[in-house]
Order: C-alpha cells, then sequence, then structure tokens
C-alpha cells in the first residue's frame, strides 16, 4: 500500500515516508506516526504525516 488515502493512516502505524530533504533521491525514513498534518481524504504525493522521533514527510509506504 502507498500513503495517499488519509483514512489508511492512524497514529501508532508503523511507515516509511520521504522526507522533504529527500525528495529529489526517494530515501525513505521508516517510523511511527504520531499526528497526520494533511487534512484532505486523499493527496497524490502522500499524505503528511509527524513521526514520533519529530520528522515530518509524506507517507510512501506502509508496513503494518
Amino acid at each position: 500500500m502507498d500513503g495517499q488515502y488519509r483514512k489508511d493512516i492512524y497514529p501508532g502505524l508503523e511507515v516509511g515516508i520521504i522526507l522533504k530533504k529527500d525528495q529529489r533521491s526517494g530515501k525513505k525514513t521508516y517510523g511511527i506516526v504520531k499526528d497526520l498534518l494533511t487534512s484532505a481524504a486523499y493527496h497524490s504525493r502522500g499524505i503528511k504525516v509527524r513521526l514520533e522521533d519529530g520528522q515530518i514527510g509524506r507517507v510512501a509506504e506502509i508496513i503494518g
């Protein structure tokens, strides 16, 4: 699954995100969702989230 739909993402979920600085390379950072920052139900580049460690990025991959 990719992270384009808000309904698929919730706090406590393990995800892979792409940070703003890694958009060109596509490098993923993994962690646990703390907050959902995108209010729209869908976003073509991925729902923006804050991880528990404070990093912010768009969900590229849902782990579990």
